[in-house]
């Protein structure tokens, strides 16, 4: 390969690789998912935050507070989270299976479409939460029909109804 061949193939991969680099506008408008794998994260305070797609599979997340926070398809599989505020929280299109939710507060919680298989609510607040098309086995969806109330204020469903609950 001659001088000007080679000239011309740096060339064209000089020019190549500045029409494929990334500009920073770009960058900015698709972060990164959020990755809280395997954390511990007793008490850590989200109140508010934008964790869309945020991952805390594995996390300890007790006495945590997420209240109002943006958790639209977040993973919270095989989590810990006792006695955590899950208030007002956006789980669409999550999934919260294999978690142990005891004593959480999901009042007002919107949980449409949300992957919930074999995690436990036992004395969970759920006042409010908005269930529809959720996946829960039935021996959920029994427990929590027996405590479902309200009317979620943002969706303006009941949760009995969310529940599928007679």
């Amino acid at each position: 390969m001659g001088i000007v061949q080679r000239f011309v193939m740096a060339l064209i991969f000089g020019v190549m690789s500045l029409v494929w680099l990334p500009t920073p506008a770009m960058a900015q408008d698709y972060p990164l998912p959020l990755s809280f794998s395997n954390a511990e994260l007793r008490g850590r305070d989200f109140q508010g935050q934008q964790l869309q797609a945020a991952e805390f599979s594995n996390a300890n997340l007790s006495e945590a507070d997420f209240t109002g926070a943006d958790a639209r398809g977040a993973i919270f599989s095989a989590s810990v989270a006792r006695e955590t505020n899950f208030h007002g929280v956006d789980f669409s299109t999550g999934m919260l299976d294999s978690s142990n939710f005891t004593g959480a507060d999901f009042s007002d919680a919107i949980l449409v479409d949300t992957i919930m298989l074999r995690s436990t609510f036992d004395g969970a607040d759920i006042t409010g939460a908005d269930f529809s098309g959720a996946l829960l086995d039935g021996t959920q969806m029994r427990q929590l029909c027996e405590i479902a109330a309200g009317i979620n204020s943002q969706t303006g469903v009941a949760t009995r109804d969310s529940l599928g609950c007679r």
